[in-house]
């Protein structure tokens, strides 16, 4: 039998510091922190699952959809699921919660 989980609660920034249609990579973790088009923020494993690249750093948002460019993988931003090939596996995904002005990614 398993023991309980240990969540972990990062601040990962300031609401106003991503705009809408931006990422960025988490110090210290692999994970990205994705801010849609229509400004609802979503977290993601960081690496791409079909080659190791970048989402937080090198992703495209469009609407509401992550895409790798290195090979045009696409994933729904909610839940990781991935949408074309070549990926075929889907992305972790972590809660975000807001408080007050700060982002957090819960882990």
């Amino acid at each position: 039998m398993e023991g309980p989980q240990t969540m972990n609660r990062q601040l990962a920034c300031a609401v106003d510091d991503l705009n809408p249609g931006e990422s960025m990579t988490l110090d210290g973790a692999e994970i990205a922190l994705h801010r849609a088009e229509d400004g609802a923020f979503f977290a993601t494993a960081d690496s791409c699952s079909h080659e190791k690249w970048s989402l937080g750093s090198e992703g495209e948002i469009e609407g509401n959809e992550l895409v790798c460019p290195l090979h045009m993988a696409r994933f729904e931003l909610a839940s990781g699921k991935p949408l074309c090939l070549p990926a075929t596996v889907a992305l972790a995904t972590y809660q975000v919660e807001i408080d007050g002005d700060q982002v957090y990614v819960v882990s």
